[in-house]
């Protein structure tokens, strides 16, 4: 069975580059290039699924925004 998650990327302070899977909380990971990432991202989502033990509500990726806050 196939399985489609909406992925987010970021890049930090190092050019390091993170992905993280709202759908799935504590789903993440990082590499030094893209392609890596996607390789190590398709592995931490198959491995949430067999720790979940089946796939969550799918959820409808609507955008991002980003805000500004004084802290």
């Amino acid at each position: 069975m196939t399985h489609q998650f909406d992925v987010v990327i970021e890049k930090d302070s190092e050019g390091n580059f993170v992905a993280s899977v709202p759908a799935l909380p504590g789903c993440h990971t990082q590499a030094r290039s893209l392609d890596e990432l996607m390789t190590r991202v398709r592995e931490a989502i198959e491995l949430c699924l067999e720790e979940q033990g089946s796939a969550p509500e799918p959820l409808d990726f609507v955008g991002v925004q980003r805000v500004t806050v004084n802290a």
